[in-house]
């Protein structure tokens, strides 16, 4: 499969969408439990900044998944530390798709001039912490019983990428 992943447009808003409101249904790895509206996730690619791209993966024009960073924290001495989204569509786990998407993401956030990245995982989220211990991120600690979702208690599991 010849995959390449560019920035998102707002053309992507659907695909992004169908994508993240699956894992909204049936999964932890997010902890929203209200689906997005394909306007609500139009919005959202407009009011990106250039420090806070979204990328998205496609294969023969079909999006199968898609990354952003965004504001860690909106108060000023936290500039330089952005946090990571990786989602990549169900059908197409286990292809190197977030691999992908997760190495654009810390090359652009060291081109932009970020300092570190921050992931919060949810700790049953297994593939995605060893995705992102794959590529150098270090567990900097863990919320336990913060979240709750799909009638289950959750931790929080945050890492973080030192891009110095």
């Amino acid at each position: 499969m010849q995959t390449s992943v560019r920035r998102a447009t707002k053309a992507d808003a659907a695909a992004i969408n169908r994508i993240y409101n699956h894992y909204v249904r049936t999964s932890t790895c997010t902890w929203h439990l209200t689906e997005e509206t394909e306007e609500g996730r139009r919005k959202w690619l407009e009011s990106r900044g250039p420090g806070h791209p979204v990328f998205v993966a496609e294969s023969g024009g079909e999006v199968l998944g898609w990354a952003s960073l965004s504001v860690y924290n909106s108060r000023q001495g936290w500039d330089g530390t952005v946090e990571d989204s990786v989602f990549v569509d169900h059908r197409h786990h286990g292809k190197g798709l977030g691999r992908l998407l997760l190495t654009r993401l810390i090359e652009e956030a060291r081109k932009l001039g970020h300092r570190v990245i921050v992931a919060r995982i949810s700790g049953e989220q297994e593939a995605s912490l060893r995705l992102h211990a794959a590529l150098g991120f270090s567990t900097a600690g863990k919320l336990q019983g913060v979240g709750r979702k799909l009638g289950r208690t959750l931790d929080c599991v945050y890492m973080q990428k030192d891009l110095g």
